[in-house]
């Protein structure tokens, strides 16, 4: 697992982007960066403010969507269809 010092700034934005992602499960955030769930959780508490970093922490206690075991197999993508194109 890297420690916060060893991630630039774009990475570490990006895990916490992929974190606040409803659809990214915390095993796409450990397979790109080596961050267990626990470790992202300590990630996000340490970065984010504690009122964000609580309601980061309601909205993702208990959605399928964050972990691949607890997905529907119908969900095969990260995203939205429409999410990255341009409109």
């Amino acid at each position: 697992m890297p420690s916060k010092h060893q991630l630039t700034d774009a990475t570490l934005s990006r895990i916490i982007e992929m974190a606040w992602e409803d659809r990214t499960p915390f095993e796409a955030i450990e397979k790109e960066y080596g961050l267990s769930q626990d470790g992202v959780i300590k990630l996000m508490r340490s970065e984010l403010k504690p009122a964000s970093f609580r309601l980061w922490r309601k909205r993702t206690a208990g959605r399928t969507t964050k972990h691949l075991k607890l997905r529907s197999p119908d969900i095969n993508r990260g995203y939205c269809p429409t999410q990255y194109k341009q409109r």
